[in-house]
């Protein structure tokens, strides 16, 4: 690999795992839930580092986190670059993080040559892109992209009860001093670096993915409505069990959804059964489908017989199924992918194209700007677990592809040439 000479790679990795501290686990990985307290401190930390640097930090009514360097034009559109702090219960140190914290090594090796930016360059950490807190995720992409309302967004609720409404007032009231953009602004393009989250890169001894898109996804929540009853006195043929006629949908969705080709992804992912009572018939189960393909059309097929299959099972229970959401695959900007591909070329890393099998903010980000993703490889694939783990040297390369491509399109007057 070559020398990383865009970035300062020691200041990156301490300030990476100075930010896994935040919501440590004991098996070594990360707790740091979307508006939690651990987010907020995060929040702390990286502003911290932002400010040393002469950036200024800002947020928007959705609680994404915004920290600029200034251009020569201020009215131009913006360049922008990151990903999100958030993590799973059970998270790593790297997902979401590490592309946090490459955006603002990026940002801030820049300032430190004395070059102005001939537009405003945007770090930014999204709000809620993991959904486990509150469900979807992505939420500040959505919101900022005007993908959903946010008054929808708002109305959420975890499984304490808290709104996303309350947590991001809590936030607010936690940073007076930020200063409020405006929910959605023209961009002039977005960069998203993240560990990949499987074994492609690893498998093919690359340290550069350039990621081409990211496959589709729907998700539903299922909700089956049955009744109570003791279990040593309801007859078996009177029963409404909400739990069998689960038992019975994803037994089907399994054996059908599950074996359209080997390219889909099913999975139900949380299940929580009402009452839960040792000794009487549940009333009332509630599960989560999380379906995805890199083909919009077995996608969207795959979504119509997920919805027929669970009315066909449930009686004599009845079913509501509800979506989530709805993300067609996207491919990313051919320009953008071609400078990332040439900044590896130029600092002698292996690359290779490919697709990205999870979701990211990015993908919502495409709808409005040129948009792509740079991937660095995982350890044996493995993310949303505590043993996610990313080399220092892949994290450094990662930031300094990112940086190059960056600082090209920062100096430009015109980022992809006249008219574009």
């Amino acid at each position: 690999m070559a020398l990383v000479s865009l970035i300062n790679a020691d200041r990156l990795w301490t300030r990476l795992m100075a930010l896994a501290e935040i919501g440590a686990t004991p098996a070594g990985g990360v707790n740091r839930q979307a508006l939690s307290d651990g987010e907020i401190a995060a929040w702390r930390r990286v502003i911290a580092w932002a400010q040393e640097a002469g950036l200024t930090a800002a947020t928007d009514a959705a609680g994404n986190l915004f920290l600029t360097l200034a251009g020569r034009d201020r009215s131009a559109p913006p360049l922008l670059v990151g990903s999100h702090l958030d993590s799973q219960p059970t998270g790593g140190k790297f997902d979401g993080a590490a592309g946090v914290m490459a955006a603002l090594e990026a940002v801030v090796w820049f300032a430190e040559q004395d070059e102005t930016p001939a537009r405003d360059v945007i770090v930014i950490a999204w709000m809620n892109e993991e959904g486990c807190r509150f469900v979807p995720g992505m939420m500040g992409s959505e919101a900022f992209t005007g993908t959903r309302d946010i008054e929808a967004i708002r109305a959420v609720h975890d499984v304490s009860g808290i709104s996303v409404g309350e947590a991001l007032d809590r936030l607010h009231a936690v940073f007076p001093d930020l200063a409020r953009k405006p929910l959605g602004f023209p961009a002039a393009a977005y960069l998203e670096l993240h560990i990949e989250q499987g074994p492609l890169l690893e498998a093919a001894d690359r340290v550069i993915g350039v990621v081409t898109g990211i496959q589709g996804k729907k998700t539903f929540q299922v909700v089956v409505g049955g009744a109570e009853g003791h279990a040593g006195t309801l007859p078996q043929q009177e029963r409404r069990d909400a739990l069998a006629a689960f038992a019975r949908m994803a037994a089907a969705l399994h054996a059908e959804i599950g074996a359209i080709d080997a390219e889909i992804k099913f999975t139900i992912g949380r299940v929580t059964i009402e009452p839960n009572a040792p000794s009487v018939v549940p009333s009332r189960v509630t599960f989560s489908i999380d379906l995805r393909h890199p083909d919009n059309g077995v996608l969207d097929a795959a979504g119509a017989r997920v919805e027929a299959l669970c009315h066909r099972h449930a009686p004599p229970c009845a079913v509501t199924i509800t979506p989530l959401v709805d993300a067609p695959s996207n491919d990313f900007d051919s320009r953008l992918r071609e400078r990332i591909a040439q900044a590896a070329h130029d600092q002698c890393l292996p690359a290779m194209a490919i697709l990205s099998a999870a979701g990211h903010d990015a993908r919502h980000l495409v709808k409005v700007c040129p948009a792509a993703m740079i991937f660095i490889p995982c350890r044996d694939g493995a993310s949303h677990v505590e043993h996610e783990w990313a080399d220092p040297g892949h994290v450094a390369a990662g930031a300094s592809v990112l940086a190059q491509v960056l600082r090209d399109l920062a100096l430009a007057d015109q980022p992809f040439g006249a008219g574009a």
